[in-house]
């Protein structure tokens, strides 16, 4: 099999095009050059895609001797995952830039150059598993080691992409099994620390890089029935959840402390409310795929994941007509998933992906449009009840 194994200049894709090779597979090195500023430097663990992390790939791919690559796909990046995540944060949305790259960068751009130019698969170093079933489709599961598991990450994925990707490290128990494995094989990557945050933001301080790119415009603090209490200095620059820094005018009657509910961009507002309105019953979206072959069910039990390393939470799925405007880039014209959980999920934002499974398996993900507190939900079960 020919393969392109994509080799970031970490240890982990450098183990896995090394499994590749001694698998007996004609193996291509490639580093993608996302960065538009040539000289960007690493800085320790923060970042990834640097000038040094592609000196790291060359030497590793030396070592095994196979061909290498830099592709440039930096002008993709900016538009696909760095415009996006601005414009997201200018909608009050949270995206999630490490998805959006698998989505579109990893295995869409990279991919789709990898076929056209004769390859069976894309290999990467990521801790997830694809399973060959009986009737010939595959499945995403979760990697062995649940402290390393990506598979969340991967949820983006489709049957199309999943037919090409191969997952070396999957079934691999343990990251310092990986380490130690690169140390035998004598790599300059097996002591590298992990790349952790975003890497167009390596410093780690997302909202003073938002704040020059998006234009800050004061606005009103608002309780959930719009009363105002407070100016806020830019709706981008409050998290949900946040509690510090609001400056409100007055306290709450109760006297209790408020907390950052979501934003608006239209009226430029930032809502805020009491703890336990970020305790949220049931989220929904009408972006969506699945990871395979779709869900024969439009009802059925599974686990939901919010966030890279968030525990899993148990709820009911449901693939149903939406009763709210189609967005103009919903997958399915009047489509939208749900899923209302067991017990609340704590500090959901609208845009961020909810990957689904089923056990081990990643059924598909959705990006959350609407979260629907379970204080909310009470409130329209008893106008339901009344009504009746």
């Amino acid at each position: 099999m020919k393969v392109l194994a994509a080799m970031s200049g970490g240890v982990d894709s450098s183990v896995a095009a090394a499994r590749a090779v001694e698998a007996g597979h004609e193996v291509v090195g490639v580093h993608l050059a996302l960065s538009r500023a040539g000289g960007t430097l690493r800085q320790g663990s923060r970042g990834c895609c640097t000038i040094e992390d592609a000196m790291d790939a060359r030497r590793v791919a030396d070592a095994l001797g196979i061909p290498f690559y830099v592709w440039d796909f930096s002008e993709r990046f900016k538009l696909d995952v760095v415009d996006d995540f601005i414009a997201e944060y200018a909608q009050g949305r949270t995206p999630n830039p490490c998805l959006r790259c698998n989505e579109k960068i990893k295995f869409a751009a990279l991919l789709d150059k990898a076929l056209d130019l004769g390859f069976d698969a894309v290999v990467t170093g990521h801790y997830a598993e694809v399973v060959d079933r009986e009737d010939g489709e595959r499945e995403l599961h979760r990697s062995s080691e649940e402290a390393k598991d990506q598979s969340y990450v991967l949820g983006v994925l489709t049957a199309d992409q999943l037919a090409h990707c191969w997952f070396p490290l999957g079934a691999t128990p343990s990251k310092e099994l990986i380490r130690a494995e690169a140390r035998e094989r004598g790599f300059v990557t097996a002591n590298k620390p992990d790349s952790y945050d975003i890497c167009f933001i390596p410093d780690g301080d997302t909202r003073a890089w938002l704040g020059e790119h998006i234009p800050l415009r004061p606005g009103a603090i608002v309780d959930r029935d719009g009363e105002v209490l407070g100016e806020h200095r830019g709706a981008s620059s409050y998290t949900v959840g946040q509690r510090k820094g609001l400056n409100l005018s007055r306290p709450a009657d109760d006297g209790r402390p408020r907390f950052v509910l979501g934003t608006d961009p239209e009226t430029n507002t930032v809502t805020v409310g009491p703890k336990e309105a970020l305790a949220i019953g049931e989220i929904a979206g009408q972006r969506f795929s699945w990871a395979g072959a779709r869900p024969d069910e439009l009802e059925f039990r599974c686990d939901v994941q919010i966030r890279a390393h968030a525990d899993p939470q148990p709820g009911t799925c449901r693939i149903r007509t939406a009763d709210r405007a189609t967005r103009p880039d919903a997958t399915e014209p009047g489509i939208e998933i749900s899923v209302r959980v067991d017990e609340p999920l704590i500090g959901v934002a609208t845009g961020q992906s909810a990957v689904i499974y089923v056990g081990t398996r990643v059924m598909g993900q959705f990006t959350i449009d609407i979260a629907t507190s379970q204080l909310d939900l009470r409130e329209l079960a008893l106008a339901a009840g009344g009504a009746r």
